[in-house]
């Protein structure tokens, strides 16, 4: 008997799986090089290095597991859809964050074509493939 939450009956766009496998990489990719090139990017950013970096590091770790956590939401949508509101989530306030900080002049305003591209361009597919996918949810419960 199949899991009334599994959604293989339920067939999904095409794009669906290739954009969340590529946010699941680089989310992974970005999040070990916060965790390995903390310095690097200080410098990247003309910040000065600091010598406590747990608090970038942790960033790190938070950006990668979410690249986990949109692999498995790309293995099985429907049962996971929460776990890519939570990146929504993210992905909405990390780049408003930023916003401020530009506004106090502590980072440079360049900064938000990073946060395009890494954040805001994922909102609109990540936001159609959840509301799809608690429709779908709801029509089985």
């Amino acid at each position: 008997m199949k899991n009334p939450t599994d959604s293989g009956t339920e067939s999904h766009p095409v794009w669906w799986r290739p954009v969340l496998m590529f946010a699941a990489v680089y989310n992974m990719l970005a999040g070990f090089a916060m965790l390995i090139f903390y310095h690097e990017g200080f410098a990247g950013l003309g910040l000065e290095k600091t010598s406590f970096n747990l608090p970038i590091q942790l960033v790190g770790m938070c950006v990668a597991l979410f690249g986990i956590g949109y692999w498995i939401v790309s293995r099985n949508p429907v049962e996971n859809r929460n776990v890519l509101l939570l990146g929504m989530l993210s992905k909405l306030i990390g780049p408003l964050l930023a916003v401020r900080y530009i506004m106090r002049g502590d980072l440079p305003a360049w900064i938000l074509v990073v946060f395009f591209f890494a954040d805001w361009i994922y909102l609109l597919p990540f936001w159609l493939i959840y509301s799809r996918c608690k429709k779908q949810a709801q029509r089985i419960v």
